[in-house]
Protein backbone atom coordinates (compact mmCIF):
# COMPACT_ATOMS: atom_id res chain seq x y z
CA UNK A 1 0.00 0.00 0.00
CA UNK A 2 1.28 3.45 -0.93
CA UNK A 3 2.01 5.13 2.42
CA UNK A 4 1.86 8.56 0.77
CA UNK A 5 -1.69 7.94 -0.47
CA UNK A 6 -3.31 6.31 2.54
CA UNK A 7 -3.17 7.55 6.15
CA UNK A 8 -1.45 5.55 8.84
CA UNK A 9 -2.80 4.92 12.33
CA UNK A 10 0.12 2.77 13.48
CA UNK A 11 1.99 4.27 16.46
CA UNK A 12 4.70 1.62 16.78
CA UNK A 13 8.11 2.96 17.75
CA UNK A 14 6.74 6.06 19.48
CA UNK A 15 6.78 7.12 23.10
CA UNK A 16 3.80 8.66 24.88
CA UNK A 17 3.16 10.22 28.28
CA UNK A 18 -0.35 10.35 29.75
CA UNK A 19 -1.21 12.33 32.88
CA UNK A 20 -4.03 11.28 35.19
CA UNK A 21 -3.60 7.77 33.82
CA UNK A 22 -4.29 5.86 37.02
CA UNK A 23 -8.00 5.39 36.31
CA UNK A 24 -10.89 6.43 34.10
CA UNK A 25 -10.29 8.25 30.82
CA UNK A 26 -6.56 8.58 31.41
CA UNK A 27 -6.11 4.86 31.98
CA UNK A 28 -8.17 4.01 28.91
CA UNK A 29 -6.12 6.43 26.82
CA UNK A 30 -2.81 5.04 28.08
CA UNK A 31 -3.89 1.47 27.34
CA UNK A 32 -5.25 2.48 23.94
CA UNK A 33 -2.01 4.15 22.92
CA UNK A 34 -0.09 1.07 24.04
CA UNK A 35 -2.40 -1.16 22.00
CA UNK A 36 -1.66 1.04 18.98
CA UNK A 37 2.05 0.48 19.46
CA UNK A 38 3.47 3.14 21.77
CA UNK A 39 5.60 2.77 24.85
CA UNK A 40 3.83 4.73 27.58
CA UNK A 41 5.05 6.68 30.61
CA UNK A 42 2.18 6.69 33.10
CA UNK A 43 1.64 9.69 35.39
CA UNK A 44 -0.88 10.02 38.19
CA UNK A 45 -1.07 11.68 41.59
CA UNK A 46 -1.80 8.21 42.98
CA UNK A 47 1.35 6.17 42.49
CA UNK A 48 -0.36 2.87 43.21
CA UNK A 49 -2.88 3.43 40.43
CA UNK A 50 -0.15 4.57 38.07
CA UNK A 51 1.87 1.44 38.78
CA UNK A 52 -1.16 -0.76 38.04
CA UNK A 53 -1.73 0.94 34.67
CA UNK A 54 1.94 0.57 33.75
CA UNK A 55 1.73 -3.12 34.60
CA UNK A 56 -1.20 -3.61 32.23
CA UNK A 57 0.69 -1.83 29.46
CA UNK A 58 3.69 -4.10 29.90
CA UNK A 59 1.24 -6.98 29.52
CA UNK A 60 0.75 -5.75 25.93
CA UNK A 61 4.47 -6.18 25.35
CA UNK A 62 5.19 -2.44 25.46
CA UNK A 63 7.66 -0.60 27.63
CA UNK A 64 6.09 1.33 30.47
CA UNK A 65 7.12 3.02 33.67
CA UNK A 66 5.27 5.30 36.06
CA UNK A 67 5.71 8.26 38.33
CA UNK A 68 3.50 9.86 40.98
CA UNK A 69 3.34 13.53 39.98
CA UNK A 70 1.35 16.59 41.06
CA UNK A 71 1.00 18.30 37.68
CA UNK A 72 0.07 21.56 39.39
CA UNK A 73 3.68 21.82 40.61
CA UNK A 74 5.80 23.09 37.72
CA UNK A 75 9.04 21.83 39.26
CA UNK A 76 7.60 18.32 39.57
CA UNK A 77 6.53 18.51 35.92
CA UNK A 78 10.08 19.44 34.89
CA UNK A 79 11.46 16.47 36.80
CA UNK A 80 8.82 14.25 35.20
CA UNK A 81 9.92 15.23 31.70
CA UNK A 82 13.57 14.74 32.65
CA UNK A 83 12.73 11.20 33.80
CA UNK A 84 10.93 10.46 30.54
CA UNK A 85 13.91 11.70 28.56
CA UNK A 86 16.33 9.58 30.58
CA UNK A 87 14.23 6.40 30.50
CA UNK A 88 12.68 6.55 27.03
CA UNK A 89 15.15 8.75 25.16
CA UNK A 90 12.56 11.30 24.12
CA UNK A 91 8.85 11.97 23.79
CA UNK A 92 6.61 11.83 20.73
CA UNK A 93 3.14 12.20 22.26
CA UNK A 94 1.77 13.75 25.44
CA UNK A 95 -1.85 13.55 26.55
CA UNK A 96 -2.69 16.09 29.26
CA UNK A 97 -5.64 14.38 30.89
CA UNK A 98 -5.22 15.13 34.62
CA UNK A 99 -8.03 17.30 35.92
CA UNK A 100 -10.06 18.05 39.05
CA UNK A 101 -13.38 19.60 39.99
CA UNK A 102 -15.21 20.91 43.06
CA UNK A 103 -18.97 20.54 42.87
CA UNK A 104 -20.19 23.77 44.42
CA UNK A 105 -22.42 26.62 43.36
CA UNK A 106 -20.58 29.77 42.30
CA UNK A 107 -21.87 31.62 45.37
CA UNK A 108 -20.23 29.01 47.62
CA UNK A 109 -16.91 28.63 45.79
CA UNK A 110 -13.96 29.66 47.97
CA UNK A 111 -10.62 31.10 46.81
CA UNK A 112 -9.05 27.80 47.88
CA UNK A 113 -11.49 25.83 45.72
CA UNK A 114 -10.80 28.17 42.80
CA UNK A 115 -7.02 27.86 43.13
CA UNK A 116 -7.22 24.06 43.43
CA UNK A 117 -9.13 23.67 40.16
CA UNK A 118 -7.14 26.26 38.19
CA UNK A 119 -3.82 24.93 39.50
CA UNK A 120 -4.40 21.47 38.01
CA UNK A 121 -6.68 22.13 35.04
CA UNK A 122 -4.91 25.18 33.59
CA UNK A 123 -1.50 25.64 35.19
CA UNK A 124 -0.86 21.92 35.07
CA UNK A 125 -1.78 21.60 31.40
CA UNK A 126 0.18 24.71 30.46
CA UNK A 127 3.45 23.62 32.03
CA UNK A 128 3.07 20.01 30.87
CA UNK A 129 2.75 21.37 27.32
CA UNK A 130 5.78 23.60 27.83
CA UNK A 131 7.91 20.81 29.29
CA UNK A 132 6.96 18.39 26.51
CA UNK A 133 7.72 20.96 23.84
CA UNK A 134 11.25 21.34 25.21
CA UNK A 135 11.85 17.70 24.26
CA UNK A 136 9.98 17.91 20.96
CA UNK A 137 11.38 21.14 19.52
CA UNK A 138 14.97 19.88 19.05
CA UNK A 139 13.59 16.94 17.03
CA UNK A 140 11.10 19.20 15.21
CA UNK A 141 8.32 16.69 15.72
CA UNK A 142 5.68 15.94 18.32
CA UNK A 143 2.01 15.68 19.14
CA UNK A 144 0.27 17.28 22.12
CA UNK A 145 -3.31 16.34 22.99
CA UNK A 146 -5.14 18.21 25.74
CA UNK A 147 -8.31 16.85 27.33
CA UNK A 148 -10.94 19.57 27.53
CA UNK A 149 -14.65 18.87 28.10
CA UNK A 150 -18.06 19.41 26.60
CA UNK A 151 -18.35 21.85 29.53
CA UNK A 152 -16.07 24.18 27.57
CA UNK A 153 -18.97 24.80 25.19
CA UNK A 154 -22.18 24.36 27.16
CA UNK A 155 -23.68 24.32 30.63
CA UNK A 156 -26.17 21.91 32.11
CA UNK A 157 -29.20 23.43 33.76
CA UNK A 158 -29.08 22.91 37.50
CA UNK A 159 -25.47 21.61 37.53
CA UNK A 160 -23.08 24.21 39.00
CA UNK A 161 -19.78 24.01 37.14
CA UNK A 162 -18.50 27.57 36.79
CA UNK A 163 -14.80 27.22 37.57
CA UNK A 164 -14.38 23.81 35.91
CA UNK A 165 -16.13 25.04 32.76
CA UNK A 166 -13.92 28.14 32.72
CA UNK A 167 -10.75 26.05 32.89
CA UNK A 168 -11.89 23.68 30.16
CA UNK A 169 -12.80 26.59 27.89
CA UNK A 170 -9.31 27.92 28.60
CA UNK A 171 -7.82 24.65 27.39
CA UNK A 172 -9.60 25.08 24.06
CA UNK A 173 -8.00 28.49 23.49
CA UNK A 174 -4.63 27.40 24.89
CA UNK A 175 -4.65 24.59 22.35
CA UNK A 176 -5.15 27.09 19.53
CA UNK A 177 -2.47 29.46 20.80
CA UNK A 178 0.17 26.75 21.23
CA UNK A 179 -0.73 25.17 17.89
CA UNK A 180 0.03 28.44 16.14
CA UNK A 181 3.20 29.13 18.13
CA UNK A 182 4.71 25.69 17.67
CA UNK A 183 3.55 25.00 14.11
CA UNK A 184 6.93 26.24 12.86
CA UNK A 185 8.51 23.46 14.97
CA UNK A 186 6.28 20.79 13.35
CA UNK A 187 4.47 20.19 16.65
CA UNK A 188 0.74 19.60 16.43
CA UNK A 189 -1.48 20.61 19.34
CA UNK A 190 -5.09 19.45 19.52
CA UNK A 191 -7.72 18.80 22.16
CA UNK A 192 -10.48 16.30 22.83
CA UNK A 193 -13.66 17.42 24.58
CA UNK A 194 -15.42 14.40 26.11
CA UNK A 195 -19.04 14.31 27.14
CA UNK A 196 -20.33 11.81 29.69
CA UNK A 197 -18.27 8.62 29.91
CA UNK A 198 -18.82 5.56 32.08
CA UNK A 199 -15.79 6.14 34.33
CA UNK A 200 -15.41 5.28 38.02
CA UNK A 201 -15.74 8.97 38.93
CA UNK A 202 -19.35 9.14 37.70
CA UNK A 203 -20.38 5.54 38.34
CA UNK A 204 -22.63 6.54 41.25
CA UNK A 205 -24.46 9.13 39.15
CA UNK A 206 -24.92 6.77 36.22
CA UNK A 207 -26.31 4.15 38.61
CA UNK A 208 -29.20 6.51 39.45
CA UNK A 209 -31.95 5.80 36.86
CA UNK A 210 -33.23 9.39 36.91
CA UNK A 211 -29.79 10.92 36.45
CA UNK A 212 -28.92 8.44 33.71
CA UNK A 213 -32.18 9.21 31.90
CA UNK A 214 -31.41 12.95 31.98
CA UNK A 215 -27.91 12.37 30.64
CA UNK A 216 -28.91 10.18 27.71
CA UNK A 217 -31.93 12.39 27.12
CA UNK A 218 -29.59 15.29 26.31
CA UNK A 219 -27.29 13.11 24.19
CA UNK A 220 -28.42 12.56 20.57
CA UNK A 221 -26.78 9.10 20.39
CA UNK A 222 -28.71 8.11 23.56
CA UNK A 223 -25.83 6.55 25.47
CA UNK A 224 -22.75 7.47 27.47
CA UNK A 225 -19.23 7.09 26.15
CA UNK A 226 -17.28 3.87 26.43
CA UNK A 227 -13.59 3.08 26.49
CA UNK A 228 -13.17 2.64 22.75
CA UNK A 229 -14.88 5.97 22.04
CA UNK A 230 -12.17 8.06 23.70
CA UNK A 231 -9.34 5.76 22.60
CA UNK A 232 -10.30 6.05 18.94
CA UNK A 233 -10.25 9.85 19.01
CA UNK A 234 -6.90 10.10 20.80
CA UNK A 235 -5.17 7.46 18.66
CA UNK A 236 -6.41 9.24 15.53
CA UNK A 237 -5.10 12.65 16.65
CA UNK A 238 -1.78 11.10 17.70
CA UNK A 239 -1.30 9.32 14.40
CA UNK A 240 -0.04 10.39 10.99
CA UNK A 241 -3.64 10.17 9.79
CA UNK A 242 -4.14 13.53 11.54
CA UNK A 243 -0.91 15.11 10.24
CA UNK A 244 -2.78 18.10 8.74
CA UNK A 245 -4.85 18.80 11.86
CA UNK A 246 -3.71 21.25 14.54
CA UNK A 247 -5.34 23.74 16.88
CA UNK A 248 -8.64 21.85 16.84
CA UNK A 249 -10.91 20.51 19.57
CA UNK A 250 -12.69 17.28 18.74
CA UNK A 251 -15.92 16.85 20.69
CA UNK A 252 -16.44 13.20 21.63
CA UNK A 253 -19.79 13.55 23.33
CA UNK A 254 -22.46 11.62 21.47
CA UNK A 255 -23.67 14.90 19.98
CA UNK A 256 -24.34 16.81 23.22
CA UNK A 257 -22.68 19.99 22.01
CA UNK A 258 -24.79 20.22 18.86
CA UNK A 259 -27.99 20.82 20.82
Amino acid sequence: MDKDRFPGFDLRGRTALVTGAGQGLGKWIALGLAHAGTDVFVVDLNGTNAEATAGEIRGFGRRSSFKAVDVGDAESVSRMIETVSNEFGGLDIIVNNAGVNVHKKAIDMTPEDFDFIVRVNLKGVYFCCQAAAKLMIPKRKGTIINIASASAFLVRAGVPNSVYAMTKAGIVMLTKALAEEWSAENIRVNAVAPGYFATPLVADRLADPDVYARIVGSTPLKRVGKEYDIVGAVVFLASDAASFITGQTLCVDGGRTIL
